[in-house]
């Protein structure tokens, strides 16, 4: 019954929302029509301000018990310079805040308003009686640090800085820190989320998306020209958020000066005067607005009505009263349409760069490409390595590519490691890294973005979607002064950052999409394919819109390149292969003879399906005729993750080891190696790593894909059960034939594959790339 009710109380809602959306919409694009015919003036020049000084404006409301706090220490952090200055605005007060400070503080200049223009007007009018070309507009209920005032003004460097803002502490050290000045903001869902990061690493000046308006200083002659705090977003929330979007899109910055330090003591004079309702329903009307007044592109725009429209009928639908927009929003909001056309109009006619520019550039990274002068040949070369899995110890065949990359990469440049971590005890394991690389830091358990039934984006990519990390991405490639961006797997390739001048080069350690066809085909029964197709289309579309956002595509072997190019022939020139799968072949110690006899070594992570799967035709279809004829003959498995014995069939001669400190010890002992694997892509190191081992290697076309294609070249070569078990005894009945295998296989490791010799020729191409295009 109540769920009758609530949906009939909906229907005048799902009504309501769209008329009221689409009019709104409308009436927007009508607006940026009429725009395109009207005569645009040109853009004032930028000039850099007079930073040598500052004028401080506190806005007042009723705060005389806190200018009187808070007043003193800020006379005294201002006493540096003759022509600083302090002025009050007065707005209205009713508890003699204006004749106090003439009588307390005849220093500080007044100016009385007869009413309360909100945040927003009373700002303005210090902005326009301030004499300074820098305008510091301070919260009454904030403590500045005495020496607050000289790293703000340093902030100023250039002609292109339009605000500098603080970093905010609460006096009481106990209490969380819900606002910091470190602000960002981005689009998600249609709408503009914004938040303050707490960030102990960000020790310098750094992109903000907006200066707090209680915090912050601005460059008077710039923020006079985007027109003050906006009329529309009276009386309060989203002024400070505005201008400084309006600012990035003017092609000016916004910047978070950790140095400058101000304690927020939250005591503000809205909670005093208006309920928490009607500020909430102001916060979600000037949601609105903002959006109607700042997004100019037409996807973007849609896209919020779209869920704007969708969201108010939903809340109706569910009876929530937290999420919104609720009608009465969307109503609210619709009502100021007039001014939100003038404001857009202005906004337009403002704006150098796109929405999608200007939140790019509010990222560290970006802002690193965008702004900061970056030499053609860096010396040293920084480079910044993520990773989507522990490195050390390398359990698993991508693990081993990484970590001795590193080994070799530390030697030629500056090495930063990002990786990602399962357990808080993977720290410790990667001690040697840390001692290694120029900076490391690890991400523990993180949070992907939750499943969702029908998502187009692949489980693999969205389980590595975090914001943590993205922002961990920026900064790192801001502060360490990143050239290079490199990716290590395809689903992380979703944070390439399509820089200008900053590489971003991706590591295929396996064409995804191929590598989950291949296991289709291995399905015979079609109520099994439904799940598998889909995530294959997923796969599909995922890495073909991807992969043309990175500058430099890394293949594991010239076959690997050869299928991709076929989907995307036009990134052909960036696919490189034969700079990333290798192994150091100075590790391993060549022991062609004296191995243990009848002895069958399968080395793997189980966390891979294509060895998981590879272990089951191997035991079931191939192990059982191999022991047909040769009943002496054992199957020793290792690797991490190891199935229970349970799960494996009874048979003696299978000896599950597991995990094991130091794979080399194995590979010198057994006499054969067997690789057979049915799916997936790339190249398999375990097989680089036998052929230096000197260990005679059978495998299936498909494993020894990019190192083998004749049959007893280097290694044996097998697909079907028969085939395989017949050569895999052929290897054990003749060591001589084997080892003389085995020998070529270690000359073709150390011609082709040594690591040390292949990283030389990555370097030499993160050079070409930083080159050709910091000289566009």
């Amino acid at each position: 019954m109540k769920t009758l009710l609530r949906l009939l109380a909906a229907i005048p809602v799902m009504v309501a929302a769209p008329l009221i959306g689409i009019s709104s919409l409308t009436a927007l694009l009508l607006s940026d029509l009429l725009g395109r015919f009207k005569t645009h003036k040109p853009l004032p020049s930028n000039t850099r301000p007079n930073a040598t000084c500052a004028t401080v404006v506190i806005p007042n409301w009723n705060g005389r018990d806190l200018l009187e706090k808070y007043i003193p220490p800020l006379l005294e952090a201002l006493a540096g310079h003759p022509e600083n200055e302090l002025l009050v605005v007065d707005n209205g007060s009713e508890d003699g805040s204006a004749a106090f400070l003439a009588e307390r503080f005849p220093s500080v200049k007044v100016l009385a308003l007869p009413q309360n223009l909100g945040f927003g007007g009373g700002s303005n009018a210090g902005f326009a009686a301030a004499k300074n070309d820098i305008v510091v507009l301070l919260n009454s209920d904030m403590r500045v640090d005495r020496n607050f005032l000289s790293p703000l003004l340093e902030g100023f460097s250039d002609e292109k800085v339009f605000a500098v803002s603080c970093q905010i502490f609460f006096s009481d050290p106990e209490k969380h820190r819900e606002e910091t000045g470190l602000t960002e903001g981005w689009w998600d869902n249609g709408r503009l989320w914004v938040g303050h990061r707490i960030d102990e690493k960000v020790n310098r000046l750094f992109p903000c998306f907006y200066g707090g308006g209680g915090s912050c200083a601005f460059d008077r002659r710039k923020f006079m020209e985007l027109g003050g705090f906006d009329e529309l977003l009276r009386p309060f929330y989203y002024e400070d958020t505005d201008i400084g979007y309006m600012a990035w899109k003017r092609g000016w910055k916004c910047l978070y000066q950790p140095a400058s330090i101000v304690f927020h003591e939250h005591r503000g004079t809205i909670g005093r005067k208006f309920d928490r309702e009607y500020i909430d329903a102001i916060v979600r009307k000037n949601a609105l607005l903002w959006v109607w007044k700042n997004i100019h592109g037409g996807r973007k725009l849609a896209g919020h009505f779209a869920f704007a429209i969708a969201n108010t009928i939903v809340s109706a639908l569910s009876g929530n009263r937290e999420r919104g927009p609720f009608l009465r929003d969307l109503w609210n909001a619709a009502k100021q349409i007039g001014g939100a056309m003038r404001s857009r109009r202005r906004a337009r006619d403002l704006s150098v760069v796109s929405d999608v520019e200007a939140f790019r550039r509010t990222r560290g990274s970006h802002f690193r490409d965008t702004f900061l002068p970056l030499p053609v040949r860096p010396l040293p070369l920084n480079v910044l390595f993520l990773s989507p899995y522990p490195i050390c110890p390398p359990i698993h065949g991508g693990g081993v590519f990484m970590n001795q990359t590193i080994h070799e990469l530390v030697k030629l440049c500056r090495l930063h490691l990002v990786a990602l971590l399962d357990q808080e005890w993977q720290i410790h394991t990667h001690e040697e890294m840390d001692k290694l690389c120029a900076s490391t830091e690890y991400i523990l358990r993180m949070t992907g973005r939750l499943r969702q039934l029908g998502s187009i984006e692949p489980y693999a990519v969205r389980e590595f979607a975090n914001r943590d990390l993205d922002w961990l991405i920026d900064r790192k490639i801001l502060i360490d002064e990143i050239d290079v961006f490199q990716i290590e797997y395809t689903n992380m390739g979703q944070y390439a950052r399509g820089f200008k001048r900053i590489p971003s080069i991706l590591f295929e350690h396996d064409v995804y999409f191929q590598s989950v066809g291949r296991a289709i085909e291995k399905i015979r029964n079609p109520l099994k394919l439904l799940s598998p197709g889909f995530e294959y289309l997923r796969a599909l579309r995922y890495e073909l819109q991807m992969l043309p956002k990175v500058d430099r595509i890394q293949m594991c072997s010239e076959a690997n390149k050869k299928y991709l190019a076929s989907f995307l022939p036009k990134l052909e020139p960036v696919m490189q292969a034969g700079l990333r799968a290798g192994i150091d072949s100075t590790r391993y110690q060549f022991k062609p003879a004296g191995r243990t006899p009848d002895t069958l070594l399968f080395l793997g992570s189980f966390r891979h399906i294509p060895n998981v799967e590879a272990l089951e035709w191997f035991v079931t279809n191939v192990f059982p005729k191999v022991l047909a004829k040769k009943p002496s003959v054992r199957l020793i498995l290792i690797g991490s993750d190891a199935p229970p014995r349970h799960s494996l069939p009874d048979i003696p001669n299978i000896e599950l080891v597991g995990f094991v400190d130091d794979v080399r010890v194995s590979l010198s002992e057994f006499a054969v190696f067997v690789c057979p694997i049915l799916t997936g892509s790339g190249v398999r190191v375990k097989l680089l790593e036998a052929f230096a081992a000197g260990i005679p290697v059978i495998s299936t076309t498909i494993g020894a894909e990019g190192l083998a294609e004749q049959h007893g070249d280097i290694c044996a070569l097998a697909d079907s059960p028969e085939e395989f078990a017949q050569k895999t005894l052929d290897l054990l009945g003749d060591p001589s034939m084997a080892a003389s295998m085995a020998g070529r296989a270690r000359e073709e490791v150390v011609a082709k594959w040594d690591m040390a010799v292949i990283t030389r020729r990555l370097v030499d191409t993160y050079y070409d790339a930083v080159a050709e295009m910091r000289s566009r």
